[in-house]
């Protein structure tokens, strides 16, 4: 007897997986281990920053009012008095035409309320002169002016990026409060697989699936345990699923959700009592994508197909995972572009196309061989064109929405 199948729209399916993915728990790590985990509390400045009045280039830090009427027609001459580098403090205080030469991040001495850059002096035997009147405030990096102490300056659900890293450690924080990422069983399912290293017999494939998730997970720095299917019946694959299901908090099986003779994943969701949120979706590739959820774990299950099996990643599993992950944005931005190509194919479901995106000129193109079973088009993408159901193809020059995948080292450089 055939899996009843009941048609449900994208964006129902995409709220359904996102309304069941509850936040993992809030855990402690070091700075340095912190790299892609997402802030689990908002981190507030401990201090201002800067914590004082600082120069921001090499110079001397003078009294602004010594230098009125400074001009090419009548140089005013100072004397350095001191001299001060980034981690010092001066112990003089500046009267009248007195200098003090300054570094980089130095500390404004008593006296001064100006910094003149280097290049604007002609040097002396007792200093400099200048030919220019100073503000007061002028060329000095203000207490406070990024910051103050109490301040928000990165918000719960932020990624951890190299650049987050250098603000946490300029507040001290060793320890960073992040969500804990959850663990991933990932299972590709099939009779026709071939890992590698084995012999490539008639009728056979290699298995992409599983090694392109598992990179997917990768980037994501997710641990993950692959899972390797030895017979290719029922009971054993619900054994593994069982078993991974024990130790995992999300598991993504690839294949075996359509409605063939050896699809047994419909079989296996009703066996271990799981609640399938779907398990037909109109879009294209990758309609059969399914996916249940056993107490507060979620199974994945995706196509076969591989570029059907990517799009079921980046529209299901991803988002599902950010979020469990504490990410404040777990779903891909989306922007306008224009087709440089005709896509002449007619769209009765929604539509997802591997796309080239070039970012600079704001075009956008199939990558390539787009059925659902194309492995190339998906290595040579960067984005996805999405074009909606109930349309009868797009022209050159028609805008179009494309969901961002990964554009770092595919686009333009300047």
């Amino acid at each position: 007897m055939l899996e009843k199948r009941t048609l449900i729209d994208v964006q129902d399916a995409v709220e359904r997986c996102m309304a069941n993915a509850g936040e993992m728990p809030i855990i402690s790590v070091g700075l340095e281990e912190s790299l892609g985990y997402y802030l689990a509390e908002d981190i507030i400045a401990t201090y201002d920053i800067p914590m004082f009045d600082k120069s921001p280039y090499d110079g001397y830090a003078i009294s602004s009012t010594a230098s009125n009427g400074a001009n090419g027609e009548n140089r005013v001459h100072f004397r350095t008095i001191d001299h001060i580098g980034a981690g010092s403090v001066s112990n003089k205080i500046l009267t009248a035409n007195e200098a003090v030469r300054i570094m980089t991040g130095a500390p404004i001495p008593d006296g001064a309320d100006a910094v003149v850059m280097l290049e604007q002096t002609v040097q002396t035997a007792e200093g400099f002169t200048l030919r220019k009147t100073f503000e007061s405030g002028e060329n000095i990096s203000k207490q406070g002016e990024e910051c103050r102490a109490g301040d928000v300056i990165l918000s719960a659900g932020t990624l951890i990026t190299p650049g987050v890293i250098a603000v946490l450690a300029t507040f001290s924080y060793a320890e960073v409060p992040v969500r804990q990422k959850p663990s991933v069983a990932l299972i590709a399912t099939g009779s026709e697989l071939v890992s590698l290293g084995e012999e490539l017999a008639p009728g056979k494939i290699r298995n992409s699936n599983g090694p392109m998730i598992a990179g997917l997970l990768n980037e994501m720095a997710v641990q993950t345990e692959s899972y390797k299917v030895t017979e290719d019946n029922y009971e054993h694959l619900l054994a593994i699923v069982q078993e991974a299901l024990e130790k995992h908090d999300i598991v993504i099986t690839t294949g075996g959700v359509s409605v063939g003779d050896f699809d047994y994943m419909p079989a296996i969701y009703k066996a271990l009592a799981a609640d399938v949120l779907f398990n037909k979706v109109a879009m294209r590739p990758g309609s059969v994508t399914t996916v249940a959820v056993k107490d507060r774990q979620m199974l994945f299950g995706l196509s076969g197909n591989p570029s059907a099996c990517y799009s079921g990643f980046e529209l299901f599993t991803k988002p599902v995972i950010k979020k469990m992950s504490g990410a404040a944005h777990a779903h891909a931005p989306v922007i306008k572009a224009q087709l440089s190509l005709d896509f002449k194919k007619a769209n009765p479901f929604t539509r997802f196309i591997r796309a080239e995106l070039d970012i600079v000129n704001n075009t956008v193109k199939p990558a390539g061989f787009n059925k659902s079973n194309a492995v190339v088009a998906i290595a040579k993408s960067n984005s996805m064109i999405i074009l909606p159901g109930g349309t009868r193809g797009f022209e050159a020059g028609d805008e179009v929405d494309v969901m961002l995948t990964r554009l770092a080292d595919q686009a333009q450089s300047w």
